[in-house]
């Protein structure tokens, strides 16, 4: 009898056998030899006072155990007018899956489960997604038509997504090429998925309605750092004018990918652009790995159409069990399946992505469609194996399997075991043909695991409750005005500077790019300092302070220009900027009168230190030098402040606890 292949051994030699490599190492022509392609549909939510077709209001979040009644709803699949099913809606039927909305009296009304017609839709947010639209130099659409798109997974509760295309046809400018973008689109935001256990999934409708834009490229990325690159880009136009959410959940992202040979996966909610790389190279290579086990398969299997897996329900006790898992199986009272894969051996082992293998394309399908949570499955390539060689023996005796066909064992409810079964011979069968269409959910690590099958190219269809919107030139010419003026070249130049990206908004939104070159460029000031001057405590003041008299912006380089003159230290602008804000037409002299400004000398500072260490040491203080040299520093802080930097205060003070603690040792 021959020997089974060692597992990690197999694993190992697939890895080359695909020639994968890591994101460390891969360099373009790596991309270029699978053919790596990739495009982009970034969501955005807008900030507006109402949802998109009710008057609930937006952005009011509840708890995860903050609501005023469930509502409970069983999905199943309807024909089309073509007499079709779609295949998401089967799968999504299969699962048997019950579905609970939490609701919010508060975030919440009848339209969102369909009992009420929709308002027409908020102009707020069409606005706004003109604006974005025409930041992206895309098309505005002369009528906007209101279509509903096939949600099927229960995260919104009528099955659709109301959604209307705004602009066609763009481009973005990456700084060493152009991408083409397909569209934005306007549409209702879905629910906030709290759990997915078993057979039951629980949203939050809170989110549920609220404005959205959908920015999708055309897949012209063709490495992981332009996806993320592009990405980046988008968010950014989308924050600069102002008009955006922020914060947790505000931005998602889904990532289209394909190799040569292989076909579209979208990897859904992506929440940072700090993953795509990771995950868009992995899921290339995950689909180059399909094509070779295709490859294999195809090569020992001559009539794939005959081809069928053999399964048989198991007893507990002729597998020698683990007293453990036994244990586990009996008082959960689950079923226990074998199945045998005719000329899988070695297939399951076969690498797909960083520490997973074809088995885990299984399992996963088995968790998503059969709802058996995990572990739910065993094989006989497994890295870390339920059952031993011998009872493996026993398996595949009772299953009348041959040397060369793999065994796997699936455990579970008895009502899942047929949708189980089904399940298996599915995916088995997708690995003849190569790469399956289907969503995969991005996780943290880099790896992607299944989520559902694609929807059909039929999901969209006209909403009969919604009248067109004329747009009229004129109109969009004044919203056209507002946009700010982004360029490549002050997102390329600030990012090149080193300025917080978290600034970019406000300085571009304000048009204040022009004062920060002058703060940089002409008067030397370093480009952090600046932008964080504009973005953080620019922004911060204007949000606190109303100005007595019109405020301008250049009025900034004017101060900037006045503390050097006078020979002050920098420190002293964070004092100076909210009352030049608030009175613009007093005299610099004046503002240092009402700031109560002394000048000190460096020596005279100094002086003060050890009657204030002294100081401290009478009020007992115990919590260290750390506690005594922040305490220093804010006795100081007001005298030293346009006189000496806090870099420079902070150096004074630990000089003087040095010297002072060297004077008690010898004494």
């Amino acid at each position: 009898m021959k020997t089974q292949p060692d597992p990690r051994r197999n694993y190992r030699q697939t890895l080359e056998d695909i020639g994968y490599v890591t994101l460390k190492e891969a360099r373009q022509a790596d991309y270029d030899r699978i053919g790596f392609m990739s495009g982009l549909e970034v969501h955005q939510q807008l900030k507006t006072r109402e949802k998109l077709f009710c008057r609930c209001p937006a952005a009011r979040y509840q708890k995860d155990d903050e609501y005023d009644a469930e509502v409970i709803r069983h999905m199943r699949p309807t024909l089309s007018e073509l007499g079709e099913y779609d295949g998401t809606a089967l799968m999504e039927f299969k699962t048997r899956k019950e579905i609970i909305y939490r609701i919010k009296n508060e975030t919440t009304c009848t339209y969102e489960v369909d009992d009420t017609p929709p308002f027409p839709l908020n102009r707020e947010a069409l606005d706004i997604a003109i604006e974005i639209s025409l930041l992206k130099k895309l098309n505005i659409v002369g009528e906007v038509h209101i279509t509903r798109k096939q949600y099927l997974d229960g995260s919104i509760p009528t099955g659709f997504q109301r959604t209307a295309i705004i602009g066609v046809e763009g481009e973005i400018e990456l700084p060493h090429k152009k991408i083409r973008l397909i569209q934005l689109s306007i549409e209702e935001d879905s629910c906030r998925e709290i759990s997915d256990v078993g057979h039951t999934r629980v949203y939050k409708t809170d989110r549920l309605g609220m404005p959205l834009i959908e920015t999708v490229t055309y897949p012209d990325m063709v490495n992981p750092q332009e996806v993320a690159q592009a990405c980046q880009f988008i968010r950014f136009l989308n924050r600069s004018t102002g008009k955006v959410l922020t914060g947790m959940g505000a931005a998602r992202q889904d990532v289209n990918v394909s190799c040569r040979g292989g076909t579209r996966v979208e990897i859904k909610g992506v929440s940072k652009i700090s993953y795509i790389p990771e995950l868009t190279h992995n899921e290339c290579y995950r689909q180059w790995a399909l094509l070779n086990i295709k490859d294999i398969l195809l090569k020992r299997i001559k009539k794939p159409d005959l081809w069928q897996v053999s399964s048989k329900s198991l007893e507990p006790d002729s597998l020698d069990l683990k007293p453990r898992f036994a244990k586990q199986i009996r008082e959960n009272g689950w079923q226990i399946y074998g199945v045998s894969l005719p000329k899988f051996q070695g297939i399951l082992s076969h690498f797909t992505q960083p520490g997973q293998v074809f088995a885990n394309e299984i399992s996963d399908r088995l968790k998503v469609i059969a709802c058996i949570e995990k572990p739910n499955m065993d094989h006989s390539e497994s890295l870390k194996p339920v059952l031993g060689a011998a009872q493996w023996s026993v398996v595949r005796k009772q299953l009348g399997a041959r040397h060369d066909d793999a065994l796997l064992i699936c455990w579970g409810p008895e009502e899942d075991m047929p949708t189980a079964m089904e399940t298996i011979e599915e995916r088995c069968r997708m690995a003849l043909e190569g790469v399956p269409n289907e969503t995969r959910k991005a996780l943290t690590d880099g790896t992607t695991l299944f989520e559902r099958v694609l929807p059909g190219a039929d999901r969209m269809y006209p909403d009969t409750d919604s009248a067109p919107i004329p747009l009229k030139n004129e109109d969009i010419e004044i919203l056209r005005q507002r946009i700010p003026a982004v360029t490549i070249g002050a997102w390329k130049q600030m990012q090149q500077w080193g300025i917080p990206e978290d600034t970019y908004e406000y300085i571009l939104k304000n048009n204040l790019f022009p004062l920060l070159k002058t703060l940089v460029e002409d008067l030397k000031e370093k480009p952090v300092f600046a932008g964080t001057l504009l973005g953080h405590k620019l922004k911060h003041v204007e949000g606190q302070v109303t100005p007595s008299a019109e405020f301008r912006y250049e009025q900034i380089a004017d101060l900037v220009k006045m503390i050097r003159a006078k020979k002050l230290e920098m420190g002293i602008i964070d004092r100076l900027l909210p009352l030049v804000y608030q009175h613009p037409k007093m005299d610099f002299e004046s503002l240092l009168i009402s700031m109560r400004y002394k000048p000190v000398s460096r020596e005279e500072i100094q002086e003060d230190i050890p009657f204030l260490i002294q100081k401290f040491a009478a009020i007992k203080n115990k919590n260290g030098k750390e506690a005594l040299t922040r305490w220093l520093m804010g006795q100081l802080r007001g005298k030293a402040l346009g006189n000496l930097s806090m870099k420079e205060l902070r150096t004074l003070t630990d000089d003087a606890i040095k010297q002072e603690n060297k004077r008690k040792k010898t004494t």
